[in-house]
C-alpha cells in the first residue's frame, strides 16, 4: 500500500464529502451533516441526491463526474450546487480549497469505501437497529452506544491506514485499550467479518465493566 497515495486520496473524498455532499445537504430543508456508506462509496441522505461511486461524482440524471483531476468547483458547477463545508459546526476539517486539483487513486478509493461497507455491516451485527453514520467533520464512520463510540476510520493523523476503533467517553485501562481515545485496530489486521465483529463486540462489553478473553 502506497500510503501517501492513500492520504492523498482520503484528503480528496473527504474534502468532496464535506463540501459537495454535507455542505449542500445542510443547507437544505433537511439541515443534517449525516451522510451514508453505499457499494463503491458514499452518499447523501436527503436533498441533493448524490453520490461518489468508484471515483466519480454521480449527479441525479445519472451523470458521473470523475474526481481525479478535478476541483470541487468544477464539480460543483457540474451538479448545479454551490460548494462549501457546514459552516459554524465544527474546527476541523478537510482543508480542501474549491480550487485544488483532486488527487484520486482508483485502488486507494475503493480500498477507503471496502473499509465504510465493512464497518457499516460489522456495526449492524453487533448493534442490531443502530444506524451507523459517515461524519464529514473527521471523514469517519461510526455509532455511539452507552457513551462508547464505535466506528472505522480510513486513515488519519494517528494511524494513515484504515481501522477500526473503540472510543469511550470515560477513559478505560487495561491492554485492550491501546490508543488515546480508546482502542485501535488496523482493518489488515481484522481480515474477517468475524475478527471485526468481534473487536466491537470485545469493546463493548469492556466498555461496560466485562472482562477481555
Amino acid at each position: 500500500m502506497d500510503l501517501d497515495s492513500l492520504a492523498r486520496t482520503r484528503r480528496a473524498l473527504h474534502g468532496v464529502a464535506e463540501t459537495l455532499l454535507a455542505g449542500p445537504q445542510y443547507r437544505g430543508p433537511a439541515a443534517t451533516i449525516r451522510l451514508r456508506p453505499v457499494p463503491g462509496g458514499f452518499a447523501t441522505r436527503t436533498d441533493p441526491p448524490l453520490l461518489v461511486v468508484d471515483g466519480a461524482l454521480l449527479t441525479p440524471d445519472g451523470t458521473g463526474h470523475p474526481l481525479a483531476g478535478s476541483t470541487c468547483a468544477e464539480l460543483a458547477a457540474a451538479a448545479g450546487i454551490t460548494p462549501g463545508g457546514p459552516q459554524g459546526l465544527y474546527a476541523d476539517g478537510s482543508g480542501v480549497a474549491p480550487d485544488e486539483p483532486l488527487h484520486v487513486e482508483p485502488a486507494c478509493a475503493r480500498l477507503i469505501a471496502d473499509a465504510f461497507a465493512r464497518g457499516d455491516a460489522a456495526l449492524r451485527e453487533v448493534f442490531p437497529g443502530c444506524d451507523p453514520v459517515l461524519w464529514p467533520e473527521h471523514f469517519d464512520l461510526g455509532v455511539t452506544v452507552a457513551e462508547v463510540n464505535h466506528g472505522v476510520s480510513p486513515g488519519d493523523g494517528f494511524l494513515p491506514e484504515p481501522y477500526a476503533y473503540v472510543g469511550p467517553h470515560t477513559p478505560r485501562t487495561g491492554a485492550f485499550w491501546n490508543a488515546p481515545f480508546g482502542a485501535a485496530r488496523r482493518l489488515a489486521d481484522l481480515p474477517t467479518r468475524a475478527d471485526l465483529t468481534g473487536f466491537f463486540a470485545e469493546g463493548r462489553d469492556l466498555a461496560a465493566g466485562g472482562t477481555s478473553n
